[in-house]
C-alpha cells in the first residue's frame, strides 16, 4: 500500500465516523463532557437574588458532573454584556449563562439594540425557579387591600406612583400588568435599584411598587410595610392570610414572576444540554437545595429543555403585550 492509499484510507475512515456522529445525534460529541470546569456566566452584580440562585445550583451540579462550575458575574447593560459573551460562545458546554427576564424584555424595548430572540439565540437548558412577586405599600399608608389602591387609581388617573428599580425591570412590569389588567394610569418612579426604590416606600413618598418576596416578611414583621397581594398559586408562608392576584380576579402574575434559568449557546450539542439539564434537575431535587431555595422565598421549577423553550417564547409574548399596552419606552 502506498502512502497516499493509506492517507485515503483514514481520511476515509475519518469521514465515516464523522457521519456516525450525525447519525448518533452527536452523541459521540458529549462522551468525555465535560472533562474540565465549567464557565456559568450571571448578568448580575455578586449578592443579588439571581446571582445567589446561581451560586447554590452550580454548587450542586457540579458534583452532579464532577466537575467545578465556576460562577462569572458580568453585570451591565439590563444583563446583556453577559448573554452577548454566551451568546458569542462556543457551543460546547464549557460557558452557560444563568439570567433572568430581562433576557426575553430587553429585545422588546431596545429592539435596534438588541436583535435576537432568546429561544433561538440559545439553547435552553432548565428554568431553575421563579420569585413571586409581592404588592407593597407603607404600613401607614390609607391602602387596607388591593381595591382601595385600585379605586384611588380609578379616581386620580396618572396620580398614584409606584417604584421600581428601572424601565423594564420585574418590579416595573408587573405595575404595568395591573394597570393593563385594571384599566388604570398611573406614574413610574425609577431608581437605580429595587433597594433604593423601597426605601423610599417605606418613606411613603411614593404609593407602592412590587418586590420580589426575598427579605420583604422582615420589613413586615417590623411594622414598616402592608402586603396587598402575592402573586404565588396558593398564597405565600410569610403573608398569612394575605389574598393572591388570582384570587382577586387579576390572572397572570403567577406566570409573570421573576424567574432564574440556564442557557447554553445556539448549536450546543442535544447530549450536552441533556447533560446539563439532567445535573440541574437532580440538583434542583436534593432537598437542601430547596430548603435554601424556598428561604429565599423562591419556587423551584427544574423543568425540561423543551419545557423552558416553550416557556422563553410565552414569557415574550406576555411581555411585549404588557409593554405595548402601557406604551412602555426603553431609556
Amino acid at each position: 500500500m502506498t502512502r497516499g492509499d493509506f492517507a485515503m484510507k483514514r481520511m476515509k475512515k475519518l469521514a465515516l465516523s464523522l457521519g456516525a456522529c450525525l447519525l448518533l445525534g452527536q452523541a459521540c460529541w458529549a462522551g468525555d463532557y465535560p472533562d474540565r470546569p465549567i464557565r456559568m456566566v450571571v448578568g448580575y452584580s455578586a449578592g443579588g437574588p439571581t446571582d445567589v440562585i446561581a451560586r447554590i445550583v452550580a454548587k450542586h451540579m457540579g458534583d452532579q458532573l464532577g466537575q467545578t462550575i465556576v460562577v462569572e458575574n458580568k453585570a451591565g447593560a439590563s444583563a446583556h454584556i453577559a448573554a452577548q459573551d454566551v451568546m458569542s460562545a462556543a457551543p460546547d458546554g464549557y460557558k452557560v449563562l444563568a439570567t433572568s427576564l430581562t433576557l426575553t424584555v430587553n429585545p422588546l424595548l431596545y429592539p435596534d439594540r438588541y436583535r435576537y430572540e432568546a429561544d433561538k439565540a440559545f439553547a435552553p437548558v432548565s428554568n431553575f425557579v421563579n420569585l413571586p412577586m409581592v404588592l407593597v405599600t407603607n404600613a401607614d399608608s390609607p391602602y387596607k387591600s388591593l381595591a382601595d389602591l385600585v379605586a384611588d387609581a380609578r379616581a386620580n388617573p396618572g396620580k398614584l406612583t409606584f417604584g421600581s428599580s428601572g424601565v423594564g425591570g420585574s418590579a416595573h412590569l408587573a405595575a404595568e400588568m395591573l394597570a393593563a389588567k385594571a384599566g388604570l394610569k398611573m406614574q413610574h418612579i425609577p431608581f437605580k435599584g429595587n433597594g433604593p426604590a423601597l426605601q423610599e416606600m417605606i418613606a411613603g413618598r411614593i404609593a407602592f411598587m412590587f418586590y420580589p418576596s426575598i427579605g420583604i416578611a422582615d420589613y413586615v414583621n417590623s411594622g414598616k410595610l402592608r402586603v396587598l397581594a402575592v402573586g404565588a398559586p396558593s398564597g405565600l408562608e410569610d403573608f398569612p392570610g394575605v389574598p393572591t392576584f388570582d384570587s382577586l380576579g387579576y390572572k397572570g402574575f403567577e406566570d409573570g414572576a421573576p424567574w432564574v434559568g440556564l442557557l447554553a449557546p445556539a448549536g450546543t450539542p442535544r447530549p450536552i444540554v441533556d447533560k446539563l439539564n439532567k445535573a440541574a434537575v437532580a440538583a434542583l431535587s436534593k432537598p437542601e437545595v430547596r430548603e435554601q431555595l424556598s428561604k429565599l422565598g423562591a419556587y423551584v421549577i427544574g423543568d425540561t429543555p423543551e419545557q423552558f423553550r416553550d416557556f422563553l417564547i410565552k414569557d415574550k409574548q406576555r411581555w411585549a403585550d404588557v409593554i405595548q399596552q402601557g406604551g412602555v419606552k426603553g431609556e
